[in-house]
């Protein structure tokens, strides 16, 4: 028994084009991001999916009513699926926390799954809280197929998760706005990851993406 998971990062917002980190605050999504969505909305017409769940952070819910036009089913919200909170860094780009905050700065480039921004989480605490929220999610839709919206991080954990990648590695693979990324998980928590990082739906109609986490 498996459920197959369609894993989806929103599409390109304000913040990500300025590369301001984002965490639990919201910024909208770009013109660019908006056809990102009604793209990968198109792309995913012709799958039957049994339930739809999505961050409840708002550029997830806006690309998430875009595609709900398109496959005409309501989404469920879930706060597990939100974003890394970050904390001190939401709102600043890498440069200014560099900045502002050095001390944390030289912390929080080391890649420690253990480090805590301050005011936020930690690469565990989001690892836990995603893995545990798609392995719920997959438990409550055994043998059928689901659609998530959600957030960079949250893909990223899917992704060591499925393959075993330790927590500590940097990340040396794509992670594009408005990807689509397909796994399955057994009555047995096995996970398989099937596609990553597709963007073939982008692509039919010439749309760039952002590959900025």
């Amino acid at each position: 028994m498996r459920t197959k998971i369609y894993a989806v990062r929103h599409g390109e917002t304000e913040w990500n084009k300025l590369e301001k980190q984002q965490g639990h605050l919201n910024s909208n999504l770009t013109e660019l991001g908006r056809l990102q969505a009604k793209a990968i909305g198109d792309g995913l017409q012709k799958i039957n999916f049994d339930k739809f769940y999505t961050s409840d952070l708002g550029r997830a819910i806006e690309t998430s009513e875009i595609i709900s036009s398109f496959i005409k089913m309501d989404f469920i919200t879930d706060s597990r699926l939100r974003e890394r909170k970050l904390g001190t860094l939401e709102g600043l780009t890498k440069e200014e926390f560099r900045n502002m905050h050095p001390d944390d700065w030289r912390l929080f480039i080391n890649n420690g799954p253990d480090y805590v921004v301050p005011g936020g989480e930690s690469i565990k605490q989001r690892y836990e809280r995603a893995i545990n929220c798609i392995e719920d999610l997959a438990l409550q839709n055994m043998n059928k197929t689901i659609l998530i919206v959600t957030h960079g991080g949250i893909v990223m954990s899917m992704m060591h998760k499925a393959l075993h990648i330790p927590l500590i590695q940097k990340r040396s693979y794509s992670l594009y706005n408005g990807s689509i990324n397909i796994f399955t998980i057994s009555d047995k928590a096995e996970w398989n990851l099937e596609v990553w990082g597709a963007t073939h739906h982008l692509e039919k109609y010439g749309l760039a993406t952002l590959d900025d986490n």
